[in-house]
């Protein structure tokens, strides 16, 4: 199965040819040159491809973008708010390996214990953070200078040293 992951939102139409404002988290200006097709999250988690007729940069975290079919204000409004994924390979093409989103799927690592997979990155404006799920329960973790040791690329993994008491709160 395709694994799928959130790269931002479509946040507002702009003018009347049905484009679109893709607000997102890759961590470098992209215009997505190449990119085929996108995914939009449909309820639950189905997620139903848009072709991309064309896009073009608008700012560091912004991309205008056409999609096929979508040739009015009124049809691009259905899609606004709307969450936008990449499958895994495109996902890795266009994020900026420096960018907090390339941890998705990464290990949480603390004292050589497993903790969990990042399943979510979640920008805000002064801090990162990771939602993993441990023994069955959701925890937000944050990243940042004081608590990351390391970021193994090769195997995947982010090691941390997280806060005293910090899980106990999400598992008590």
């Amino acid at each position: 199965m395709t694994e799928y992951f959130k790269i931002g939102k479509l946040v507002a139409v702009f003018g009347l040819k049905g484009e679109l404002i893709l607000k997102h988290s890759l961590g470098k200006k992209t215009a997505l040159k190449g990119l085929v097709a996108l995914f939009v999250e449909e309820g639950g988690s189905r997620f139903l491809p848009w072709f991309v007729a064309g896009a073009r940069i608008k700012g560091e975290d912004e991309i205008y973008i056409q999609l096929q079919d979508v040739d009015s204000r009124e049809k691009a409004m259905k899609l606004v708010q709307k969450e936008v994924w990449l499958p895994e390979a495109d996902f890795k093409k266009f994020s900026g390996a420096s960018a907090p989103i390339s941890l998705l799927g990464y290990m949480l690592v603390e004292d050589g214990k497993e903790l969990g997979a990042i399943l979510e990155v979640i920008e805000q404006p002064h801090q990162v953070l990771c939602r993993i799920e441990v023994q069955g329960k959701e925890a937000l973790i944050p990243l940042n200078e004081q608590t990351i040791r390391a970021v193994d690329r090769k195997k995947k993994q982010v090691h941390v040293e997280l806060p005293e008491g910090l899980l106990e709160i999400y598992l008590g």
